[in-house]
């Protein structure tokens, strides 16, 4: 139960700004890192959805608010979804050879491609929760992120790791065929709660896996394997694929 709870604690401090308490670290906890993902995509979502009602009970115009939500993904995260999204971009869009594309990702510097994808990325964002009504059901914003992690460890779990990612000697150690089984139920339970409890918006849900399993595709038939940045590529966008539902429908 302590592994767990350690695995629970490292989970947040790795992909959210989320303080949590001492020093967590445990490296027999790390492979069970990524079944703690869609709790942690909950609360990322929770606290989401929590200050899309502040905004609009202060109220804020309508730019503001929208600059707001459009921003918190990307500051509770760190960045660090983005950040697998423009290196993976700068990858795929080289259309090198598979090796060639994996140097390109690890490169640290950032190419025109990441810098111009980011920026419409982040303009489409802003611009569909400027389009979204007054009345358009924010607790799509708790499903989104929740959806999009369960997506996310579904796919680091299952997938064969790219050559000399760090995953593939870290967190697939351990990996057992019911991580699989139990991610993949949770992830149709919470579609189905997402119909259930938002109706058409629950579309959102859907959307999400629909985007993420698009680029995840062509990241991975890319770059011949699955890694972290891979993942927040697929995240990333997928995550807009929700909100454009949220805002739209």
């Amino acid at each position: 139960m302590k592994k767990l709870f350690r695995a629970f604690l490292m989970c947040v401090s790795m992909f959210s700004v989320v303080p949590v308490p001492g020093k967590v670290w445990d490296e027999e906890a790390r492979p069970l890192m990524t079944l703690f993902l869609p709790a942690v995509g909950l609360m990322i979502g929770g606290i989401w959805a929590a200050l899309a009602y502040l905004v609009r009970f202060l109220p804020l115009p309508k730019l503001v608010e929208a600059a707001v939500l459009c921003a918190y993904p990307f500051l509770v995260t760190g960045g660090i979804h983005f950040d697998g999204y423009l290196d993976v971009t700068d990858a795929v869009k080289s259309w090198r050879d598979p090796e060639e594309r994996r140097r390109i990702m690890k490169d640290p510097h950032v190419g025109s491609f990441a810098v111009l994808a980011g920026i419409l990325l982040v303009m489409t964002q802003f611009a569909l929760f400027a389009s979204a009504e007054e009345d358009a059901d924010i607790f799509a914003l708790a499903l989104i992120p929740t959806v999009s992690r369960t997506a996310a460890a579904l796919a680091v779990t299952a997938l064969r790791p790219m050559i000399a990612s760090e995953y593939s000697g870290v967190y697939r150690r351990g990996v057992k065929r019911g991580h699989i089984v139990l991610l993949a139920a949770l992830l149709a339970v919470e579609l189905t709660v997402g119909f259930v409890l938002l109706g058409w918006t629950g579309f959102s849900g859907l959307a999400v896996v629909f985007g993420y399993g698009h680029h995840l595709t062509r990241a991975f038939r890319s770059l011949d394997g699955m890694s972290g940045d891979v993942s927040g590529y697929a995240l990333t966008f997928a995550e807009v694929c929700g909100i454009a539902v949220f805002a739209l429908v």
